[in-house]
C-alpha cells in the first residue's frame, strides 16, 4: 500500500494539507514521477506562492525532477499565471507550480503544467501521474539535471503591459489578500501609470488579513475603499493571482459571470465564448446580442482553457472569477483582467457601475457548499439526477447535474478540488428562486445522509 493519499489527486491539480496529506517526500516522487513522463529529460520551470511550506515543496519537486534527468528552472515566488507564462516563454518541457490557490495556509498542492501551458487534469494525463506516484514507477536519469535560479518578472511584467493600452491614470483599490501577485501587480500598474490603492499588499503565507479567497465576506474592507477613495474600481485577487473579483465604483460585487458579460459587450472582435455551466442566463443572452456564439462547458481550468484554444475563441470565463484571453495563449490571469477592465473603463468613458447596470439581471444565490465525503460526491449527484428526471424535468449533466425550469435552474455539483457538493440557482423570480434553493438544499442533504448510512 502506497505512503500517500490517492485522494489528493484531484480533477486537476493536486490538493491537500500540509504534514497530513502532502509532505517533501510525496513532492519529491511528484517531480520524479513527472520526469519520467517527460521522458527523463527536458528542461522544466518551477514556481510557487506565498504559503510557508511552499519552498520546501518546490525544492524537493526541484530535487525529484533533477534526479529523474530534468534541468530545472526554478522560478521561485510567482503567481500561478506567471508560471504558465514561463513554460511558453522559457520554451520549456512542463512546469510545475506548487500552489493551493484560494485554500486555506495549512493547504498547498501542485499544479502541473504541459508544454505549451495546458495543464495535467483527470483523462489528460493525471490518473498515469497518480499510478506512478502511487506504485513509485520513476526512473532516474541517466543525468541528473541541473537546478538554475531565474527571475522571470521583468519579461512577465513587459509582456502583460505591451497587451493594453492605458490612454490615462484610473485609480483602482486592490486587495492583494497577502498573496503572490502583491509581487507582480504594484510593477505592472507602475508600467502603465495606474493608480492604486492597497490592502494587504504583503506576501505573507499566513494571509494575516483574511483567507486567500476573494468574496462577500472577505472583500468589505475593499467595498468600504472603493467608495472611500472614490476609486474608479475594486479587485480582490485570490492567493495564486489566477482569480480576480471586481467592484464596481458604488462598492457592488460582480460575479464571475457578469464581469465576463461587460469583457464580452467589449471586445474587438466576434466569435466563439466560452464559459461555465454556473453561469448567469444573463450571460449567454449577452453573447448572442453581441453576435458571439455562447459555448457552455464543465466548470474547471483545464477544460476552459482547452475549449478557448481548440475552438478558437474570443473570450473564457467562470463564475468563479477566472477569465481565459486569447491573447494570452488562452491561460486566466487575474493581472492582466484588472488591466483589460481598466481598458474597456477608458475606451468606453462610462463607470464600471454604468456598464453593470447595461446587463440583464435575475435573481440568484452565491455558490453554496455541502460538506461530502470525496468518495461519496459523485454517488449523491448522481441520486439528485435521477430523482429530477424522474420528474421529468429537463437535465444537462455536462458538469454534476443542471436542471432547467421554465423560470429557472440549478446546479449541483461535486467539487473538483474540496470534500464538498456545490450548488447554485438562478430563477425569474425572487420567490421562485427560493422553492427552487429550498426543494435542492433537502435533496442534497437527504442523500448525503443516505450515502453515509449506505457506505
Amino acid at each position: 500500500m502506497s505512503k500517500f493519499k490517492p485522494e489528493i489527486f484531484r480533477a486537476y491539480d493536486i490538493r491537500g494539507v500540509y504534514g497530513v496529506d502532502l509532505s517533501e517526500d510525496l513532492a519529491k516522487a511528484i517531480g520524479l514521477a513527472y520526469g519520467t513522463m517527460l521522458g527523463n529529460r527536458g528542461r522544466v520551470v518551477v514556481g510557487r506562492d506565498v504559503r510557508l511550506s511552499g519552498e520546501a515543496l518546490a525544492s524537493a519537486t526541484a530535487e525529484g525532477l533533477a534526479e529523474a534527468g530534468c534541468d530545472v528552472m526554478d522560478v521561485g515566488l510567482v503567481t500561478t499565471p506567471m508560471s504558465y507564462f514561463a513554460v511558453v516563454h522559457l520554451e520549456a518541457d512542463g512546469g510545475i507550480q506548487v500552489t493551493a490557490s484560494h485554500n486555506p495556509p495549512e493547504w498547498n498542492g501542485f499544479k502541473l503544467i504541459k508544454k505549451g501551458g495546458e495543464t495535467l487534469s483527470a483523462g489528460a494525463g493525471m490518473e498515469e501521474l497518480r499510478d506512478m506516484v502511487l506504485q513509485g514507477r520513476f526512473r532516474k536519469g541517466e543525468r541528473r539535471g541541473k537546478i538554475e535560479k531565474i527571475d522571470i518578472l521583468e519579461s512577465y511584467v513587459e509582456f502583460i503591459t505591451s497587451k493594453v493600452e492605458i490612454e490615462r491614470p484610473l485609480k483602482i483599490a486592490i486587495d492583494y489578500s497577502n498573496g503572490a501577485a502583491a509581487i507582480s501587480f504594484p510593477k505592472i500598474a507602475e508600467r502603465v501609470g495606474l493608480k492604486i490603492e492597497a490592502l494587504n499588499n504583503v506576501p505573507d503565507g499566513r494571509f494575516p488579513g483574511h483567507p486567500p479567497e476573494p468574496r462577500e465576506d472577505t472583500l468589505k474592507d475593499l467595498q468600504d475603499l472603493v467608495v472611500k477613495t472614490r476609486a474608479d474600481f475594486g479587485a480582490g485577487f485570490d492567493g495564486d493571482g489566477d482569480r480576480v473579483v471586481f467592484v464596481d465604483d458604488k462598492g457592488r460585487i460582480l460575479s464571475g459571470d457578469i464581469a465576463l458579460a461587460i469583457f464580452v459587450k467589449h471586445l474587438d472582435k466576434k466569435g466563439k465564448v466560452i464559459f461555465d455551466v454556473s453561469s448567469s442566463s444573463a450571460l449567454r443572452e449577452v453573447i448572442v446580442e453581441e453576435g458571439c456564439e455562447p459555448i457552455e462547458m464543465r466548470v474547471g481550468r483545464a477544460f476552459l482553457l482547452n475549449a478557448v484554444r481548440e475552438l478558437n475563441a474570443v473570450m473564457g470565463g467562470e463564475k468563479s472569477d477566472h477569465f481565459y484571453f486569447p491573447e494570452l495563449w488562452g491561460f486566466d490571469d487575474a493581472c492582466y483582467a484588472v488591466l483589460k477592465m481598466a481598458e474597456i473603463l477608458i475606451k468606453s468613458g462610462k463607470k464600471l457601475s454604468e456598464l453593470v447596470d447595461e446587463i440583464p439581471h435575475y435573481p440568484s444565490i452565491p455558490i453554496t457548499t455541502f460538506t461530502c465525503p470525496d468518495e461519496l460526491k459523485t454517488k449523491v449527484v448522481e441520486q439528485i439526477a435521477k430523482h429530477y428526471e424522474s420528474l421529468g424535468v429537463k437535465v444537462s449533466r455536462i458538469d454534476g447535474v443542471k436542471a432547467y425550469f421554465d423560470d429557472g435552474w440549478v446546479l449541483i455539483r461535486p467539487s473538483n478540488t474540496m470534500p464538498q457538493i456545490k450548488m447554485t440557482a438562478e430563477a425569474k423570480t425572487e420567490k421562485r428562486l427560493k422553492e427552487i434553493v429550498d426543494e435542492a438544499k433537502k435533496l442534497i442533504t437527504e442523500n448525503i445522509e443516505e450515502a453515509k448510512l449506505n457506505k
